[in-house]
């Protein structure tokens, strides 16, 4: 966020009843995240985002056993980083 203040992040999900609860909708503004959902029968859509953690799981994920959230908080900031450089 420091090298793009000006950047909004944006969470991509299927239509699963959790992410179009109500409680959901009213959540995701107040952390100014844009919603983003897959169109109903195009699962092509989850496909960059399903790539993403499929290689996060195999490279990261599963070779560690996490102790503490912060450990895995730690470890998908940094994989993210990774990822996008």
């Amino acid at each position: 966020m420091e090298a793009n203040p000006d950047a909004t992040p944006i969470i991509h999900s299927d239509r699963g009843s959790q992410y179009t609860s109500q409680e959901y909708r009213m959540v995701t503004p107040q952390y100014q995240m844009t919603r983003s959902m897959s169109r109903v029968g195009k699962c092509i859509d989850n496909a960059p985002i399903e790539s993403f953690f499929g290689h996060f799981k195999t490279e990261c994920y599963d070779l560690k056993a996490y102790k503490t959230f912060e450990e895995l908080v730690y470890d998908i900031d940094d994989y993210i980083y990774f990822y996008n450089n």
